[in-house]
């Protein structure tokens, strides 16, 4: 018999850890982490919030309202971060310049980085955002595990389609070693398939895999 996930029950014990405006602030660099980016309003707070059962990262129907890197604990060595959103236009210019140049410092600085999850708007896949991102991860080796948020929105038969051309897609111009799935935080819909990707990012041995894979 396989064994159950073993993400879920550290889940269930997150909990906020810190905010940081800079990478000094972070935490020390140990251990596991695991970031969470996306565009401003691509569902990032959402999915982080139905990943783990709890109400960790604010969600606002005004994007850009992440603002810090924000850190939350599973145990002592393993930690989930809620990366600022990026590209609001409404947000003022130098506080984009500040985001941006800390979330690079943070990406190319921390070595107990295991992998990013991008949040990505089934609506509009493939953004300028989305794209600096999978470039980031293929020049680095990060990997990369791609969620297709909102997927509610559409009807199945759509999201379906979707899935597979932007999968196409990205197997096109950055190879095949980035996996994707279709996401919906209301309809609660991947989480399984999400938390397995996590589990293994985390190294917590076997678990067991979701019926349905879509990488």
């Amino acid at each position: 018999m396989q064994a159950k996930n073993p993400i879920i029950g550290l889940c269930q014990q997150a909990s906020f850890l810190i905010s940081a405006a800079k990478v000094e602030q972070c935490p020390e660099d140990s251990g596991y982490e695991i970031a969470f980016a996306g565009r401003s309003n691509a569902g990032k707070s959402s999915a982080l919030n139905t990943l783990t059962h709890a109400s960790l990262a604010r969600t606002s129907k005004t994007p850009g309202r992440t603002q810090l890197l924000n850190f939350f604990s599973l145990d002592e060595d393993r930690r989930l971060v809620d990366l600022p959103g990026y590209g609001y236009a409404k947000v003022p210019i130098p506080l984009k310049m500040h985001w941006q140049k800390h979330l690079e410092a943070y990406l190319g600085s921390r070595e107990c980085l295991r992998g990013l999850i991008l949040m990505m708007d089934i609506r509009h896949p493939l953004t300028e955002f989305d794209e600096m991102m999978l470039d980031w991860s293929t020049a680095s080796g990060m990997p990369m595990h791609i969620l297709l948020t909102k997927a509610d929105k559409l009807a199945f038969g759509a999201a379906k389609n979707t899935l597979l051309k932007v999968q196409q897609e990205i197997r096109k111009r950055w190879g095949d070693r980035i996996s994707i799935q279709l996401f919906s935080a209301p309809k609660r819909q991947g989480i399984e398939q999400a938390q397995s990707v996590l589990a293994q990012w985390f190294e917590l041995g076997e678990f067991a895999q979701p019926d349905e894979a879509q990488d």
